[in-house]
Order: C-alpha cells, then structure tokens, then sequence
C-alpha cells in the first residue's frame, strides 16, 4: 500500500508569508506533526480546530475545540452505546469570541469558561491531559478528567490537502493512543484505560484516544467521509485506522493510513466506501481497491446532527461500532482485526 506522496521531515510553514495562500513547499505527508499553520486574511473560509474522541468499550467520548470564522465551538458530548443515553454540554460562540487556536498545534494550551463549562485541554511532550465540566440539560454536574498518552515514537499522520492555491486544509489524524481516566456524570462515575482500578483485566476494555487537528481554507459547500479506530489485531499488534474519502478526491493527496505498532503506514490512493445514508445503522464497508485492506464497521450507534442557520449548515452521520477485517503494513504483513472499536461518518456542510 505504498504512497506516492512526498514525505515530509523538516517544519514547514502551511501558507506563503503573508499567509494568505498555500506554500507549494507544505504539499505532502510527515509522521509527526510539521506543519505552523500561519493563515492569515480571507475571513469566513478560515477554520482551525482540535477534535478528540476517547473510545472506551461501552463509554464514547468527544470533545471539540474549534474556531470556524464566524462561530466558536466548545463541546463536550457522551454515548453510553450499551443504552443509547447522551449527553454533555456544548457552547456555540458568535464570531469565536475568546476561542483561539495557535499556528502550531499543541503549543498552547486550550481553554475555554462559562457558567456551563470550563474546558481544559493542555499538550506536554508525553500527551495530552482533558479537563472538563459541565451542567447537563437537566442540571445535573458532569466532569472529565483524561489523560491520552503519546508513548515514545508513536507515529500520526500528517498531510495537506490542495485544492488550489487558496483553498487548502492540514490536517493531523493520531490513532490508537492509549487513554485513561475517570468521567462522572450525577451519582454514575466510570473509570476507562485502568485495569488496575478494575481489579479484573478481563472485565476492563483498553481505551483509546483519538484526535483530528484541522487547520486551513475551505470552501464553502463540501462533503466528507472519516472512519477510525483502536484496538490489538490477532496476531497482538495495536492497530489504529485512519480512513477518509470525498473531500480528498481530485487532489492528488489523501488522509488514509493505518498505524501498527506505532508506525504509519501511508496510503495514497481513495478508498471504496460503501454504506447507505439513509440507513445509517447498516454496515460500513471500506476497501483499497487492491484488496490489501478490507474493513467493515458494524455500528451499535448513530450520532445524527442537523443544524440550518442563516449562513451554515450541517447534517452528519457518525455512527460508533466495532470494525472487521484486515490490513497490510508497508512490510506486507497483513493484520486481521475483529471487534475493533471504531467510527464512520460523513458530513455534508455549507460553512
């Protein structure tokens, strides 16, 4: 499954000087985060934001910091896939009014305060540590405390996707970091990533952390797929998948990859998606068309969202599951995951 893409290795700013347009130099992939995102001007198209999931067993978590131009966003939301219970508390901020985002990702932490929430997301060189709170809709107290690690050479993938020389997006997907800790809503407190506290290694599910960096210039009509997933393969590996589709298309680049062990394996062609918009809780298949990866997310459930405003609007599809069926390093060695879990999406915006 090997990529034609360029591999980058050196840091490289995302825009030309003025930061109004893409330098042809940022074009192509890294295993590490490389890229300053240096957007300046063109208001409105500009969107930088932090995304990350925590997949713990039955308990899903996400949590969204993000600056869209025209609206700030600051969100905490919860599935107990095991009920289909939700939850959490989310802040939508009319032109971003005190949401910021840094050039370089990961540089600064990321705050956020009102009466509803306070939100903390703070990067250091061994991971990354959340801290949230928040008042449900019905006023009862929830809190997140997590901690999603970033073991020692544990690659992502990094890349840019050109669509001219004025719209253009970085973005770094990291799979399969090992997550931990406590999230509490009301009197039900659970503990993830801590088989210690479970006392039963059996009984307690690995959790994984998941997180999409964005930083770019966009159109305003677009449509996207995502997928993801954590979890050991057969043979033991840890295996994260990274698969996207549609708005990568016609560019020449693209975000799919998978990581085992820690290391990325870069795929440079579209993918085959297969699923069924209106009937999202069927399943979710994604192929490479030579076969080397063959997936299948069955989903347990579906995050269906739908916003029309004046100057916006979005409907997604993310369902949550469990993915099946393999993938091949650029070795050739071919993992089979059973169970593993994961998500799918696609959105359909105008922003």
């Amino acid at each position: 499954m090997a990529t034609h893409e360029q591999e980058l290795t050196e840091p490289v700013d995302l825009c030309t000087p003025d930061g109004r347009r893409l330098n042809p130099e940022a074009t192509g992939f890294s295993r590490t985060p490389l890229h300053t995102g240096n957007l300046r001007g063109s208001w409105g198209r500009t969107k930088r934001w932090d995304y990350w999931a925590v997949l713990a067993g039955d308990l899903v978590l996400s949590v969204t910091y993000a600056d869209v131009d025209y609206l700030g966003i600051a969100d905490v939301w919860w599935c107990d896939l095991s009920s289909g219970a939700v939850g959490g508390h989310a802040a939508n901020v009319p032109a971003a009014r005190g949401i910021a985002l840094p050039d370089r990702p990961g540089t600064e932490p990321l705050r956020y305060r009102s009466t509803k929430l306070v939100l903390d997301l703070v990067d250091d060189i061994g991971g990354t540590t959340i801290t949230a709170a928040w008042t449900e809709r019905d006023g009862t107290p929830g809190r997140l405390e997590a901690r999603i690690d970033l073991p020692p050479g544990h690659e992502s993938l990094n890349v840019v996707i050109p669509w001219s020389d004025t719209r253009f997006q970085y973005t770094s997907k990291h799979q399969a970091r090992p997550a931990h800790g406590v999230w509490t809503v009301g009197d039900r407190t659970v503990r993830f990533g801590d088989r210690a506290v479970a006392g039963d290694e059996d009984d307690e599910p690995e959790a994984w952390g998941e997180l999409d960096v964005g930083r770019g210039r966009w159109p305003y009509r677009t449509r996207w797929n995502w997928g993801g997933g954590a979890g050991r393969s057969e043979q033991g590996a840890v295996v994260g998948l990274q698969l996207g589709a549609k708005w990568t298309e016609g560019t020449g680049h693209t975000e799919n990859g998978v990581i085992v062990d820690g290391r990325l394996t870069k795929i440079g062609v579209e993918l085959d998606w297969t699923y069924d918009w209106d009937a999202p809780m069927h399943p979710w298949r994604v192929r490479h068309p030579d076969g080397s990866l063959d997936l299948a997310l069955t989903p347990r459930f579906d995050r269906h969202s739908k916003v029309e405003a004046v100057v916006m609007g979005t409907e997604v599809h993310q369902v949550f599951g469990r993915w099946s069926g393999h993938v091949t390093t650029d070795e050739g060695e071919v993992h089979h995951l059973s169970g593993l879990q994961g998500f799918a999406e696609e959105s359909r915006s105008r922003w």
